[in-house]
């Protein structure tokens, strides 16, 4: 499919690739990893050249499509719907349907042999291409992705940067390419997102390859890893578990000839030193220091796990209860987050706090900090307790101007700079790199910096939202290392399946607008809720995480009588006639499929009365079923 023989490129001075080969066949699920830095993002913009290599070649069959996620496209921008911005993908199918309702336009007039032939060669194409049923795909890969199905008619333009990220995702699927390129997909996502979207990549008839921090993500979706590393491309034939595994024992097969082959140098060394002033020897010696230059080396294991070996303490010991929230609700205007919901965290709980994006997750942490007040209920932190906040903001109170020390020293725990610079080290800041200005570094590398500071605080409750975004593997690793040294209270909101199960011992989820609690691992509320789902399914019972419908607040006093008569006469006209369109809509649906059916059958085309009237009826019920629709949202 597609072939990389002897990559070369470089930026400025630095080498990224060096004589790098891959072989990339359909149906690959590769996952694509490697440190920061090492060249991944790279190796995918090469692949769809925007790059240009310094060596070697890069040849892809004629048939190859590619179809490239990056952090590039949040910068699109329209007014258009998310829908049509979805549809997008169908370009030619929607040139076609143009075409196809001007032909339509003509038959008023017109309704020669030609027309009649055009138009038949036209649905057939159309067909092919998917385009009586573009729109429910679209649809349907945009809920999976988290949309709402009043969201889909909302303009791109009123949507945050992760939110149109997912636009642009499903965009790219819609388009099947034969290689998708994903980089960095799961950033986005919230956790039913990215199991939505595992199970589609797992059915995808196309090859993949995917850039990710995501170790869970890696392992469920890949069946091939390549790690980018010195210059190479190191394929390994599994997922990412499967690389962990067999990268220990390459290194210890590795580590052995390395120092085997150490050992024969340093015999040679000694033989040469011994005999190179002897005549009778000279000869040996000589020969030694020859086979020594032609000898090729074999390098040492590189050590890429870093190990923190410190406390992260505090000064004072909080009471036994953290913090006590009681009967809280919280409402933006008429937009019910929580009602009547509890909250109680005692010292030493280790909580994640997982779910959907919007269910509320932010605004619980933000009510656990205190930054903002519920509309109702009570809110008591306990005795002794020192709160660290750490949010993605937290990255812009970084003090740009400012050397990493420099920021480190002015966070207020007293250290001193031997003992932040013990701190920076676990963090992967070594040496002089202590010294840069915060003004130079990547997100990720302010990201490490900033769960620093919040680590050496002393504050005995940490709220992290979201440590792990912008980290990469070896990151994660060190936080998890961190966290699990950390003596006092915390509670993380993330989407890291790996992380979340290595560092919670409390899993919290929100459901019916409440807060509930499981008392273990991530793993265990897994099967748990796996569980709880086969129940309800046997049982004939709806999902138990399904969204419930809102509830009722009753009126605290009737106002009018006349008027409260008329508003109950006006829901009784709305639920008639609603009930009314979802039968109507049910008929159309069913007629619709009918014309469909006959549409699809190839004979209609032999008869040219039968074509024109079958089409024409096809597009009067597709327009009013549309008007139904539309109908049925507003009475809703």
């Amino acid at each position: 499919m597609i072939s990389i023989s002897d990559l070369d490129f470089h930026f400025g001075s630095r080498t990224l690739y060096d004589n790098a080969s891959l072989h990339i066949k359909p149906k690959d699920k590769i996952g694509l990893i490697g440190l920061n830095g090492t060249g991944k993002s790279t190796l995918l913009r090469l692949l769809v050249g925007e790059y240009k290599a310094d060596g070697g070649s890069i040849s892809m069959a004629k048939d190859v499509s590619l179809g490239f996620l990056n952090q590039d496209l949040l910068s699109y921008d329209t007014h258009e719907s998310i829908l049509h911005v979805a549809m997008e993908a169908f370009q030619e199918a929607l040139e076609l349907q143009k075409k196809i309702d001007d032909i339509l336009v003509q038959f008023e007039t017109d309704y020669s042999d030609d027309l009649v032939d055009k138009l038949a060669t036209m649905q057939e194409r159309f067909e092919a291409l998917g385009g009586y049923t573009m729109q429910a795909q679209a649809e349907e890969i945009l809920e999976g992705l988290g949309f709402s199905t009043e969201e889909l008619q909302k303009p791109l333009k009123t949507f945050s940067g992760g939110w149109r990220m997912r636009v642009m995702l499903a965009k790219i699927l819609l388009q099947k390419p034969s290689l998708l390129l994903l980089d960095e997909p799961t950033n986005h996502l919230d956790l039913p997102s990215i199991k939505w979207i595992e199970n589609y990549l797992a059915d995808y008839e196309g090859a993949v390859i995917i850039v990710s921090h995501d170790r869970a993500f890696l392992d469920r979706t890949t069946n091939t890893t390549v790690e980018v590393t010195g210059g190479k491309l190191v394929p390994y034939a599994g997922n990412y578990s499967y690389y962990l595994e067999e990268k220990e024992e390459r290194n210890i097969i590795q580590k052995g000839a390395f120092e085997n082959q150490q050992s024969q140098i340093r015999a040679a060394e000694r033989f040469i030193e011994r005999f190179k002033a002897k005549a009778s020897k000279a000869k040996q010696a000589q020969s030694r220091v020859k086979a020594l230059d032609k000898l090729e080396r074999i390098e040492d294991v590189a050590q890429d796990a870093a190990k923190i070996n410190m406390k992260f303490t505090f000064k004072v010991e909080p009471g036994r209860h953290i913090l006590r929230m009681e009967h809280v609700t919280k409402k933006y205007d008429q937009k019910l987050i929580f009602r009547d919901t509890n909250v109680h965290i005692e010292r030493g709980d280790k909580i994640a706090l997982i779910g959907a994006n919007g269910k509320g997750k932010s605004t619980l942490m933000r009510l656990v900090a205190g930054t903002e007040a519920p509309t109702a209920g009570k809110h008591q932190l306990g005795h002794n307790v020192i709160m660290s906040f750490y949010a993605q903001h937290q990255l812009e109170s970084l003090t740009l101007d400012n050397e990493i020390l420099q920021e480190m020293s002015e966070a207020g725990s007293k250290r001193n700079d031997m003992e932040l610079r013990s701190v920076l080290g676990s963090f992967l800041f070594t040496g002089e790199e202590v010294f840069k200005k915060i003004k130079v570094l990547s997100g990720g590398e302010k990201s490490r910096v900033a769960l620093a500071k919040t680590l050496i605080s002393e504050a005995n409750f940490l709220l992290l939202d979201e440590p792990t975004n912008h980290l990469d593997m070896v990151s994660v690793n060190i936080l998890i290392q961190a966290l699990e040294q950390y003596q006092g209270t915390f509670i993380v909101i993330s989407h890291d399946r790996f992380f979340v199960e290595n560092v919670a011992t409390k899993i919290w989820y929100i459901e019916d607008f409440q807060l509930k609690e499981y008392p273990g691992t991530y793993a265990e509320y897994e099967q748990w809720q796996e569980d709880r789902e086969k129940a309800a399914k046997k049982a004939g019972l709806p999902s138990p995480s399904a969204p419930k419908p809102l509830p009722v607040e009753q009126p605290k006093a009737v106002a009018n009588n006349s008027s409260n008569s008329s508003n109950s006469n006006d829901a009784k006209k709305a639920a008639k006639e609603l009930a009314e369109v979802e039968a109507r809509i049910t008929a159309l649906e069913k007629e619709l499929a009918v014309y469909e059916a006959q549409l699809a059958d190839s004979g209609i085309y032999s008869n040219a009365a039968q074509l024109k009237d079958t089409t024409m009826k096809f597009e009067a019920v597709k327009k009013e079923l549309a008007a139904q629709t539309q109908r049925w949202e507003q009475l809703v």
